[in-house]
């Protein structure tokens, strides 16, 4: 009997180790899984975006309550058999993967992996349930998909353009930061002594000051003294003339940064549009520094 068992376990294990280094049928997935060029690698990436969609409306939809009343048990169902479809497609990947670890630490790993981490977490803690729509970031694959990729080089140059102009934005946040603090001590100093004042502190002053000035205006907390709403007239005319400055200071660097990139041309090939700092062309692989 033992002898038995034995055999079994080892006839089990060579299946396994047959399954796990079974390279015909990596090969086959990771084309399907990984590649978005051929049919079946486009279909399957088409059928995942159709899944996360509606993973992230199950989700969604739970949180209304009127809604999740009548559906809840269909809801969940649901959402047991998303996850598991992500868990076994997230494994499948890094069974398929050339380079696992690779996979697993690469950005759209980690993407994998918290999307199906959630409602294991939900077992633990109720409300960890709704994190299952970080399933959103997994719609980035769009763009492998549809081949949009190239639009990416414009999203790169805006942070490039956010990263150059981050000294001069933080310069102007610290000077709006000292400007609504002196705002909101000013108004302390005339609306505080008012009977039931909410101008109370200055924190609630600051706070005051810093809705106003983006022209947000919750209404919660309103001057009543004639002094106090002539301040709160300047603050909002200040507020629309200094909102428009971080804009401006962006929109001049991406300028900046475009006619730069456009003017880095390519000696061996003449094709413009090259990366900051870029030494080699894109385009040819010919050394840009020839050029200068």
């Amino acid at each position: 009997m033992e002898e038995k068992k034995t055999g079994l376990w080892k006839a089990f294990k060579n299946k396994i180790n047959t399954f796990l280094h079974n390279k015909e049928l990596k090969e086959k997935l990771y084309v399907i899984i990984f590649e978005s060029d051929t049919p079946k690698g486009k279909l399957f990436d088409v059928f995942l975006i159709g899944f996360i969609i509606m993973s992230v409306l199950v989700v969604i939809l739970e949180s209304v309550v009127t809604f999740s009343d009548h559906f809840r048990l269909a809801l969940q169902i649901l959402e047991y058999v998303f996850t598991a479809f992500f868990t076994f497609e997230y494994l499948v990947r890094i069974y398929c993967s050339p380079k696992p670890k690779k996979y697993i630490f690469s950005f759209f790993g980690i993407v994998d992996l918290l999307a199906t981490l959630p409602l294991y977490l939900g077992f633990l803690f109720t409300s960890a349930r709704y994190l299952l729509i970080i399933r959103t970031f997994r719609l980035i694959r769009v763009f492998r998909v549809f081949k949009l990729f190239n639009f990416l080089e414009e999203g790169n140059l805006l942070l490039v353009s956010l990263r150059l102009s981050s000294r001069k934005i933080f310069v102007f946040f610290f000077f709006v930061l000292i400007l609504v603090t002196s705002i909101g001590t000013i108004m302390f100093m005339v609306e505080g002594t008012q009977p039931d004042t909410q101008f109370n502190n200055i924190p609630n002053c600051i706070y005051w000051a810093i809705v106003t000035m983006t022209t947000v205006g919750y209404g919660d907390i309103t001057p009543v003294t004639p002094v106090g709403r002539f301040i709160s007239a300047c603050v909002m005319l200040i507020g629309y003339t200094i909102i428009a400055v971080p804009t401006g200071i962006v929109s001049a660097t991406m300028i900046k940064e475009h006619r730069r990139r456009s003017e880095l041309r390519c000696p061996h090939c003449f094709r413009t549009g090259h990366e900051e700092e870029a030494k080699y062309c894109k385009y040819c692989g010919g050394k840009l520094d020839e050029f200068s």
